[in-house]
C-alpha cells in the first residue's frame, strides 16, 4: 500500500502497529549488516527506546547552533566545495581526530545503510568507523553514533545537495532548506511493515507534504528525527557558507 496522503501518514507513523521492516539478526559483528540489526532505526519496542534513548543522550552534548557556525566556517575556508563538511563537522565534535579518514570510510558504508545492500567494502569500512569510535573513547555509543554520521552523509548532504539545485537570488537560508525538504526531500519514501499481516506500506513523502501542514520528512509520531536540529545545523551552516550569507 502506497500512502499518498497527509492524514493517512500521519495515523500510521502515530500507530505502533506499524514497525520498520525487520533486517538480518545474524550477521557477523563489525559488518554492516550487523550495525543496522544494532540501530535504533531498524529496532521496534524496548529495544528501540533504549537504543534511542542512548542515541539522544549523545546529540544532548552537541550543540547545533556550534554545529552551523563550524560547517559555515570550513564550507568558507573550502571556498564552496562543501561535500564532506557535514561528516567532517559532526565526526569532530564528537571527538573523532581523523576526520579524513572517517569521511572515507562513511562514504563506502553509507550506501547500504538503508537499503541494506551488503559489499566487502561496506563491511570493511563499518569495521574502521568503529575503530574510530573506540579511538575517540564511544565504545559505549558507538553504533548510535556511527549510524548518526551514515545519515549525516545521506540525508544531510542530500539535503544540502537538492537545496543548492534550486537556489534563488536572494532566498533566505531556512525558507530555501523548508522548501527542499517539503518538495524535494532527499528521503522521497519511507516504510513500515504491518507487524499483524506482515504487509508493507509506503509512504510518498513527496506527496504527502503537498497536502496543508507541516512537512513529515523528519517523521512525526512514535519515531521522529532525534537529530532534526542538528541536521538542519548543519545544513544551514553549509548552504550559508556556499551562498555566501
Amino acid at each position: 500500500m502506497v500512502i499518498t496522503h497527509r492524514a493517512e501518514a500521519l495515523a500510521v507513523l502515530a500507530d505502533t502497529r506499524y514497525i520498520p521492516p525487520p533486517v538480518r539478526q545474524d550477521a557477523p559483528e563489525g559488518t554492516l549488516a550487523w550495525l543496522r540489526s544494532h540501530a535504533s532505526r531498524f529496532s521496534t519496542g524496548e529495544v528501540h527506546a533504549r537504543r534511542r534513548r542512548l542515541l539522544e543522550e549523545s546529540l544532548d552534548a552537541l550543540d547545533p547552533d556550534a554545529l552551523r557556525d563550524a560547517a559555515r566556517k570550513l564550507t568558507l575556508e573550502r571556498d564552496g566545495r562543501w561535500e564532506g563538511v557535514p561528516v567532517t563537522v559532526l565526526g569532530h565534535a564528537l571527538g573523532v581526530l581523523d576526520t579524513g579518514r572517517l569521511v572515507e570510510a562513511v562514504r563506502a558504508a553509507a550506501p547500504g545503510y538503508l537499503s541494506g545492500e551488503e559489499t566487502p567494502e561496506a563491511d570493511a569500512a563499518v569495521r574502521d568507523l568503529l575503530t574510530l569510535a573506540a579511538d575517540a573513547g564511544l565504545v559505549r555509543s558507538s553504533v548510535a553514533l556511527i549510524t548518526l554520521l551514515l545519515q549525516a552523509h545521506d540525508a544531510t548532504e542530500g539535503l544540502v545537495r537538492n537545496a543548492l539545485r534550486q537556489a534563488g537570488p536572494g532566498d533566505a537560508v531556512a525558507r530555501l532548506l523548508d522548501r527542499t525538504l517539503r518538495l524535494d526531500p532527499p528521503l522521497k519514501v519511507t516504510r513500515r511493515m504491518d507487524r499483524e499481516t506482515g504487509a508493507e506500506v509506503r509512504i510518498d513523502l513527496v506527496q504527502v507534504n503537498r497536502d496543508a501542514g507541516a512537512h513529515l520528512t523528519f517523521g512525526a509520531g512514535v519515531r521522529p528525527c532525534p537529530a532534526r536540529r542538528h541536521a538542519m545545523a548543519l545544513a544551514e551552516g553549509v548552504v550559508a557558507g556556499v551562498l555566501g550569507r
